[in-house]
Order: C-alpha cells, then sequence, then structure tokens
C-alpha cells in the first residue's frame, strides 16, 4: 500500500513538472531502447531458427539484426573476405515463432546490411584491441548495429548466458562518422548489475519492483540498453515497476505496458519546501 501511494504521488507530481520539456528528452531513448529490444528478440529467436536448420556451421561467419518496414530480420553471413548472407530470419512485432519466415538461400547484401555489416566488423575489431572493453564469466558480449536519424551507432551489450538472470550495465556505445570510421567510444554504466528473474523456491515474498542508481557519467535519466534489458526480462518477473534514480531525475519504467515517467527531482523537493 505504501508503496501504491509513493507511486501516485510521484505521478501526481509529475504532470506539475513541464512534463513537455522532459518528454523531448526522453523520447528518443525510447525509441532507441525499443529498436535494441527487437535487434535483440530477433537475435536470439533468428539463431535458434537458423541453428535448427542450418547444418554447415563451418561456413557462419556471424550474424546480426535489423529493423525495417515493421519486419524485425536476423541475418547470419559467411565466411571469407566477400562474405555472402546466408540466412535471414524476419519476424513481425509479435515475434510469434508460428509466423516467422526463414529463407536460407545464399544472396548478397543490402546496400543497408553492408552498412550495417561493416559498422559491426569496425565495432568486432575495436572490441578485440580496446582495453576499455570488459567481458565478465558466463556472460556474452552482443554487438547491435544501428543506423538511424543519420547517426551510425553500435552498442555492445553484456548477455548472461545462465537462465533466471538479467544484467544492467558493462554496456558501451560506439559511434562512427559517414565513412564508417570510428570516433567514439562510451562506456554507459559504470559498472555491472546481476539480477535474478525468477523468485528463489520457498521464498513467499513478491518482489514487485527493482530499482538501480545512475552515476554523473551515465546520465540523469534512463538508458536505451536499461529499457532494452527490461522489455527482454521483465515478463520474466513479478515487477510491477522499475525504478532508476540519480542526482536529477527518478525515472519510473512501467512493466505491464512499456511506459515511462521521468520526474525531476530538485524541482519536486523545491515544491514541497
Amino acid at each position: 500500500m505504501k508503496r501504491l501511494v509513493i507511486i501516485a504521488f510521484l505521478l501526481a507530481a509529475a504532470s506539475s513538472f513541464g512534463q513537455s520539456k522532459i518528454e523531448k528528452l526522453t523520447k528518443p531513448i525510447i525509441e532507441e531502447g525499443k529498436k535494441l529490444y527487437k535487434s535483440e528478440m530477433a537475435s536470439s529467436y533468428g539463431s535458434d531458427i537458423f541453428l535448427e536448420k542450418y547444418k554447415e556451421r563451418e561456413k557462419i561467419g556471424g550474424y546480426f539484426s535489423y529493423t525495417e518496414n515493421a519486419t524485425s530480420k536476423c541475418i547470419f553471413f559467411s565466411k571469407g573476405e566477400q562474405p555472402k548472407v546466408i540466412g535471414t530470419m524476419s519476424f513481425d512485432d509479435t515475434f510469434n515463432l508460428r509466423t516467422a519466415k526463414a529463407e536460407l538461400s545464399e544472396r548478397d547484401f543490402t546496400e543497408l546490411e553492408f552498412e550495417l555489416y561493416t559498422l559491426r566488423t569496425k565495432a568486432m575489431q575495436a572490441l578485440n584491441s580496446d582495453t576499455i572493453f570488459k567481458q565478465y564469466k558466463k556472460t556474452n558480449l552482443n554487438l547491435v548495429p544501428l543506423i538511424s536519424n543519420g547517426e551510425k551507432k553500435v552498442y555492445v551489450l553484456t548477455a548472461p548466458k545462465e537462465v533466471n538472470v538479467m544484467i544492467f550495465g558493462n554496456d558501451y556505445l560506439l559511434k562512427f562518422d559517414n565513412g564508417n570510421n570510428l570516433v567514439s567510444r562510451q562506456r554507459i554504466h559504470q559498472d555491472i548489475i546481476w539480477t535474478e528473474t525468477d523468485p528463489k523456491v520457498g521464498d513467499s515474498k513478491q518482489v514487485v519492483g527493482g530499482t538501480h542508481t545512475h552515476l554523473p557519467e551515465t546520465g540523469d535519466l534512463i538508458t536505451p540498453t536499461d529499457i532494452c534489458t527490461l522489455m527482454l526480462y521483465e515478463k520474466l518477473t513479478s515487477w510491477e515497476v522499475y525504478y532508476i534514480y540519480s542526482k536529477e531525475y527518478v525515472c519510473i519504467w512501467n512493466c505491464d505496458d512499456d511506459e515511462l515517467t521521468a520526474i525531476p527531482i530538485k524541482k519536486n523537493r523545491e515544491k514541497q519546501n
């Protein structure tokens, strides 16, 4: 009951603090987070489908995913200096496996796919040579190339190898210029947070929410990688909301409808005083 009262107060306060301005800040973050989510969903399901159907494993050079015209695609490409696409798995917004399409015929990259492949290749080179990147035991580093609004980026996400675990942090953002040259690299979160998705057997207390805090280096608001992680794993938890605190804002992610409320902390305190 106390938690519900706090949420109600925060949501009421949010309506008083220039939400239109805050929405301008959060809208691109939400959009990018959902793009990451779709990419990771396509990669997860697409890998399962492709590896079940494709038997010549020695020919596989790698994979990446992207969304085009409301269709999310995971493509696998061959090894070699001039790789070809050897598998295309396509999904609609539901990611229903019954409506997924698998095409295993060899073909050339499309123009967009070749750009994404180039970004992924450059990011992999940085990953193998730059000491900024860390990899922890029982994890994989997933590369997510994005081209959106004239910007070229690659996110590096840490994914658990174990079930019933979700990970926030140890994530990175690489930015490229129009010539696909790496121009900046950033460690988004400064640490890594391991969180169980399922309550332990015999635990009668239901966990209805989670939280973590952002240091100034990460930024004042929820990150696209936070949103991606929450959307990937929230349905495996009993969470209703997730809170992210910084010096300037508290961000409340609704796990039921995937909506965000961001509330300025300083203005809220000033109003109370």
